[in-house]
């Protein structure tokens, strides 16, 4: 599952006329590298949670064979067309659920709790990138048997860092090292009993992980690393001048 339907206010500069799962990371949107990353460790069952200009994701899978393929057009009443060869994703199945413009990443969830079959899910944000080796995330995950983990990191400061001495003299200048805490970074891994803790209201990152927590149901899967969300176009840009140098993220061949 793939929460894809936030409004992107702090990168309005590429989402006035477009979703931020969406804007493009060497020429493909965000959304398809994370779809990748998940393709690559064998899971090509997705659920892409539609929101804010949801429609512009519909096209993009309902075009994608057109996309990604040579054909032939017969045009005309018949209107036949011919795909010539094949795209490496030709074997996922991608369902696009519209869960609302406006609603909660929690409400998301929950509302598409009707296309979840399976006992265990993996849910992430449509617009962070990381290469998390997933087995070793299910790995822990069915290890501790608890009903939810969520992948934690820790990310660079904004900012370098001084040391200063007593008397204001710098002993130490570090560039934007690791902060000492831990964040959320998405790639969650759910038991179907999860959705017993969310309402349509919820935000996923307040009232259900806190009862996940307080009822010793949920456990952090430590990602050492990489890891950058794209919240704003320094990040856009920052992910695009990496891909260039090769893509930390990019674990498929």
């Amino acid at each position: 599952m793939i929460l894809a339907g936030g409004l992107g206010t702090r990168l309005r500069e590429q989402t006035e006329f477009r979703p931020k799962p969406m804007v493009e990371v060497g020429g493909k949107p965000i959304l398809w590298h994370i779809m990748k990353i998940f393709a690559h460790h064998g899971i090509t069952d997705f659920v892409v949670c539609i929101g804010y200009k949801g429609d512009v994701i519909k096209e993009y899978f309902l075009d994608y064979e057109a996309r990604n393929n040579d054909f032939t057009i017969s045009l005309g009443k018949s209107h036949e067309i011919v795909f010539h060869g094949s795209h490496l994703e030709s074997e996922w199945r991608v369902t696009v659920a519209d869960t609302g413009d406006e609603t909660q990443t929690g409400g998301r969830v929950k509302r598409i709790e009707r296309f979840i079959d399976d006992d265990r899910f993996m849910v992430t944000y449509g617009d962070g990138l990381a290469d998390v080796d997933i087995a070793k995330l299910l790995a822990f995950h069915e290890e501790h048997s608890k009903k939810a983990t969520l992948t934690t990191v820790q990310p660079l400061s904004r900012f370098g860092v001084l040391d200063l001495a007593d008397d204001g003299g710098v002993e130490h200048f570090r560039e934007k090292p690791q902060v000492d805490g831990w964040v959320n970074a998405g790639f969650f891994v759910f038991e179907h009993d999860v959705f017993d803790y969310i309402t349509d209201e919820d935000v996923l990152e307040q009232r259900p992980l806190e009862r996940l927590a307080a009822d010793k149901e949920l456990m952090a899967f430590r990602h050492d690393g990489f890891w950058q969300p794209m919240d704003t176009y320094r990040e856009s840009k920052l992910l695009n001048d990496l891909w260039q140098q090769g893509a930390p993220w990019k674990v498929w061949e």
